[in-house]
């Protein structure tokens, strides 16, 4: 059977675009090398006619089919098993942008097109798209599409989700659906873009999308601040959007200790309030669409009634493009800051923003009852609610101490999180690595209308099975 699929295979995309399993291919193992799973054939087609080809040839062989954009997730979801049944689909070749349509402001393209390749795109005809994330120079939309990614700029923008119009889908049949329709209302039916939407390439594989663009800002200003409480800087939240409106682009929250791991590993790096006392700080910026005066004047404005209010203790302003992307630095050198100082608990957790000073408190006692001296590198998007709260080994302990109670005190971070009315997962999806942890934390009947949508759309459960949902395989591997 494995023969003869790769053959067929071989014939649909051409000798060169399908390798096998037994080859070595970095593409294999899951960025952070938790994962490594084995394949019949790691096959790369050109175009979606092609992608539709190679499933009906899966189903037709019964093998499994694990879809892959830049290969950057974080929970193993577009990593194979180790069964060596599956066929990897690798879509960078698809990569086209299709249409630029400024009158509609809307921008379609291919599932593989990097993420800053189609900010490019939209900048080059006069517009924005403002998905931005440490992987955009090498994710792709359609991974950013499957896990519903967040980033930076949600607080103003929302998720993909939000910035997506249509969907190019194939089936697990095969077949194509295309719903690239630019429409913003459209309302004949079951929404079927928001079920392929976040699913992980487990319902269906996405190969283009008609994206929202938005007006070129004509100024962004930049500020680093600093607060005496994580209640300060939540207060404060709610004082700049009631000033700044819809300009209000990001709110990006760091603690004390994440200003210290990074002046250890950037020493070379920004150094805003080297010696300021302040337990928290954010970074805060503000896109402007009307000029630089105005976004000042507003800037001036919101700032100096926050210190009149006692909502914040110090706040220092970008005065130059460059000085706002320092500023950045800060905020986009955290995972590699974390990195290199070796490995620790990360959770992408979301919290309802009026609960968050209450989660963070409760959470961090107990995790320091449990176990002593850990360190809390909370940082994260406050503006929507989605904190990445990680923990380090403690100062008198290893890395692979530590790491070994993960599942021990991971546990109770996402319990937190749950009963703060949180979820465990904010924007890096649920893959493999955390599906297990669902009936902890989704109902029953939630969890059986899951397992419904993908019986239905799926019954084989040969599209990137063992992911989001534990199924049993209704497939097996024809004579």
């Amino acid at each position: 059977m494995s023969g003869d699929l790769f053959s067929t295979l071989q014939q649909l995309l051409g000798a060169d675009y399908v390798v096998s399993g037994d080859e070595p291919n970095d593409r294999l193992t899951d960025k952070q090398g938790t994962y490594v799973g084995k394949v019949l054939a790691v096959v790369r087609p050109a175009n979606t006619e092609e992608v539709a080809a190679v499933v009906k040839a899966c189903v037709a062989h019964r093998a499994p089919v694990v879809v892959q954009g830049g290969n950057t997730g974080l929970m193993g979801a577009a990593t194979p098993d180790a069964s060596g049944r599956s066929v990897l689909l690798v879509l960078d070749r698809l990569n086209r942008v299709r249409q630029v349509d400024t009158d509609n402001d809307t921008l379609t393209v291919e599932a593989g097109c990097i993420l800053q390749n189609v900010q490019d795109a939209a900048r080059d005809a006069g517009r924005l798209f403002p998905l931005s994330l440490g992987a955009e120079g090498s994710c792709t939309i359609g991974g950013n599409l499957g896990t519903n990614a967040g980033g930076t700029a949600v607080l103003r923008y929302g998720n993909t989700r939000e910035l997506t119009l249509g969907l190019e889908v194939v089936t697990a049949e095969g077949e194509i659906w295309n719903g690239l329709r630019g429409l913003r209302k459209d309302n004949t039916g079951y929404d079927l873009r928001d079920l392929y939407i976040g699913s992980e390439g487990t319902l269906g594989i996405i190969t283009a999308a008609t994206l929202k663009l938005f007006p070129l800002p004509k100024a962004q200003s930049t500020a680093f601040l600093a607060f005496d409480s994580l209640a300060q800087a939540v207060s404060f939240l709610s004082h700049a959007r009631a000033g700044f409106g819809a300009s209000l682009t990001a709110f990006e929250l760091l603690t004390a200790d994440c200003l210290a791991l990074l002046r250890e590993q950037f020493p070379e790096g920004p150094q805003p309030f080297a010696d300021a006392s302040q337990p928290w700080f954010a970074l805060l910026e503000l896109s402007d669409n009307h000029s630089e005066a105005h976004a000042r004047q507003a800037f001036e404005e919101v700032l100096g009634s926050a210190f009149e209010a006692g909502l914040l203790a110090d706040a220092l302003i970008a005065e130059s493009l460059a000085q706002s992307e320092a500023l950045w630095l800060l905020r986009e050198n955290m995972s590699e800051a974390q990195k290199r100082a070796g490995r620790n608990m990360k959770h992408d957790i979301s919290i309802p923003i009026s609960r968050i000073v209450e989660f963070v408190e409760h959470t961090d006692a107990l995790l320091q009852q449990r176990a002593p001296g850990v360190r809390h590198f909370t940082f994260g998007h406050l503006g929507d609610g989605n904190l990445h709260y990680n923990v380090a080994h403690p100062l008198n302990s290893t890395v692979e101490a530590h790491m070994a109670r993960y599942a021990e005190l991971s546990e109770i971070v996402h319990d937190s999180a749950h009963a703060f009315g949180g979820s465990i997962s904010a924007e890096h999806g649920i893959g493999q690595r955390k599906r297990a942890m669902l009936p902890r934390y989704k109902s029953p009947v939630e969890l059986d209308l899951m397992r419904r949508i993908k019986q239905a759309l799926d019954p084989l459960n040969l599209l990137n099975p063992g992911k989001v949902l534990n199924l049993v395989d209704h497939g097996s591997p024809s004579a």
